[in-house]
C-alpha cells in the first residue's frame, strides 16, 4: 500500500514509517528537516505540512499525520488548522481506506501548555467528526493519544535523572513508551484494522489511570 506520514524526521513518525516499510508498503514521508530514512521504497518530501503547494504524491490508501510541534506560537497553526487542511487534499482520494492522528494523552487531562493542549483536543474533536462524514465509504478514522514516549522533543527530561525518575513515577508501569511501541498500534489501526473507527487510543503506561484511594 501507499501509505503517506508526516513528520517522519525523528521520534514517533520515523517509527511508524520504518514499521510500514519493515511490512512491505511504500511510504511517503513529509517533514520540514531533512529525511532520516534511507529505504529504496521510501520517499522523503521536505516541506511544512502549512504549504499548500501541489504535492506529487500517488493516492495514499493509509494517510497518518503526525507531524506537529510544541512551540506554543505555532500550535494552533501547525497542530491543528495545519493538519485539518493538510488532510483534507486527500479526503475525496478513491483508494483511502484510513486516517489516523496522533494527538497527545493531553487532549484528555490538560497537562500541558494550553494551545498545546487546545490544538491536540481540537484533532480529536476533528477526528470523530470525519470518523461519522466517512463512515458511509467504510474509511477508518482513529487517533492515538501517547502520554510519555522516549523521543528527541523530550530530551530535557531523559536527560535529567531526577526529572525522568519523577515522571516515570506518575505511571503504573513506571515507564514511558518507546517510539516503536506507537508505531505498532499505528500499524494495528490502518493496515490491520477494518471495524475501529471513531476512537482515541490512549497508550501512556497507566499514567491516566494512576490514583491513591484513601479510606
Amino acid at each position: 500500500m501507499n501509505v503517506l506520514v508526516t513528520g517522519t524526521s525523528r521520534g514517533i513518525g520515523k517509527a511508524i514509517a520504518e514499521r510500514f516499510l519493515k511490512e512491505g508498503h511504500s511510504v511517503f514521508g513529509v517533514d520540514l528537516c531533512p529525511a532520516a530514512i534511507e529505504h529504496p521504497n521510501y520517499t522523503h518530501i521536505k516541506r511544512d505540512i502549512r504549504d499548500e503547494s501541489p504535492l506529487d504524491v500517488p493516492d495514499p490508501e493509509i494517510l497518518i499525520n503526525n507531524a506537529g510541534t510544541l512551540d506554543e506560537a505555532d500550535a494552533i497553526d501547525v497542530n491543528l488548522l495545519g493538519t485539518i487542511r493538510f488532510t483534507e487534499r486527500f479526503l475525496d482520494t478513491p483508494t483511502l481506506r484510513s486516517i489516523l492522528f496522533i494527538a497527545s494523552a493531553s487532549a484528555r487531562n490538560g497537562a500541558e501548555f494550553p494551545y498545546y493542549v487546545a490544538s491536540k483536543a481540537g484533532i480529536v474533536g476533528y477526528m470523530k467528526y470525519l470518523a461519522n462524514a466517512l463512515g458511509p465509504r467504510k474509511i477508518t478514522v482513529n487517533s492515538i493519544s501517547p502520554g510519555g514516549v522516549v523521543t528527541p522533543a523530550n530530551a530535557h527530561i531523559l536527560e535529567s535523572e531526577a526529572l525522568y525518575a519523577a515522571v516515570k513515577n506518575e505511571t503504573l508501569l513506571k515507564k514511558w513508551a518507546q517510539p516503536s511501541e506507537v508505531a505498532a498500534l499505528a500499524y494495528a489501526l490502518t493496515a490491520e484494522n477494518r471495524s475501529i473507527t471513531g476512537e482515541d487510543i490512549l497508550i501512556d503506561n497507566g499514567e491516566m489511570l494512576k490514583s491513591n484511594f484513601i479510606w
